[in-house]
């Protein structure tokens, strides 16, 4: 179970991180990448950022790597706006739910065009 506190600091990080990304970094293996969640650990020394990628798979790898590579970089921007006691380590995942979400809409029109 999550507290508001920690639904406002994830809220905070997303924010910062979508704003970091808006204004793009220099790095071009970054492409069009949307931050979806954040979810951190109650000790704040941990944040998973869920981040959905446009493109193929070998997009959404290299742009995984870029956001790795610029990880001091974004946690720069969230201890500039935060001023935690401790900034939390980002690890970057892969959202599906959008592909997944796609992929059982289609599997649903399928079915009804299949059906009589």
């Amino acid at each position: 179970m999550t507290s508001s506190r920690m639904r406002r600091v994830d809220e905070v990080i997303r924010a910062v991180l979508s704003d970091t990304l808006a204004q793009g970094l220099k790095d071009p293996r970054i492409g069009f990448v949307t931050v979806t969640d954040v979810s951190t650990s109650p000790d704040l020394r941990h944040s998973r950022v869920y981040v959905s990628v446009l493109g193929d798979d070998a997009a959404r790898a290299a742009s995984l790597e870029g956001l790795s590579s610029a990880r001091g970089f974004l946690q720069s921007a969230i201890n500039a706006e935060l001023r935690l006691k401790r900034t939390p380590e980002l690890s970057f995942v892969d959202d599906e739910t959008v592909r997944r979400a796609a992929r059982l809409e289609e599997l649903l029109i399928d079915e009804e065009e299949g059906s009589p």
